[in-house]
């Protein structure tokens, strides 16, 4: 059965962590992607999160947020979920947020962000890395699919490039 090809959706993952100077970065990522008529997904939480997706929201996009708990009560979305998603798969629901996109987004972050990274090019998903780890590969594998990127305008049309052969379409 041939499926009609899926929305573009592009996740931006980040810490949780209220980090003041990745808030306006993550703001401008999200409304460059709302602007590209991109649904953005992320953990659904604070942070990074929260940021990226009130600039989608504030400018009429559509916003996916992956959570980790089994509701409301143990795992409240941020206010600028239009789509909350229940997991109660705690951090294992980093693997959802990577595979529900065509490309990842990564701003600044820690631990977390650095196994949604991993995860994401294990399972073929593109990372655009803002504010982020430096990475590099061992035996110094060329990764065309690691890309740094030197501002959030520039890490959105990274994105939007890299969406257009990825894996969902």
């Amino acid at each position: 059965m041939i499926h009609p090809p899926l929305p573009v959706a592009i996740a931006v993952v980040g810490s949780g962590a209220s980090d003041s100077a990745m808030k306006p970065v993550a703001e401008t990522v999200g409304r460059a992607l709302a602007r590209a008529g991109v649904t953005l997904v992320c953990g659904g939480r604070g942070g990074v999160m929260a940021a990226a997706a009130r600039g989608a929201r504030q400018a009429g996009g559509r916003t996916v947020g992956i959570l980790p708990g089994t509701g409301p009560d143990d795992s409240p979305p941020n206010p600028s979920i239009e789509v909350p998603i229940f997991t109660g798969m705690g951090q294992a629901r980093n693997l959802a947020v990577v595979l529900s996109a065509d490309v990842v987004i990564a701003i600044g972050g820690g631990w977390g962000t650095l196994s949604e990274i991993g995860l994401a090019r294990k399972h073929g998903r593109p990372v655009v890395l803002l504010g982020n780890w430096h990475l590099e590969l061992p035996d110094k594998v060329d990764d065309r699919n690691l890309v740094h990127a030197k501002s959030p305008e520039e890490a959105v049309e990274i994105a939007l490039d890299l969406a257009r052969d990825g894996p969902r379409r």
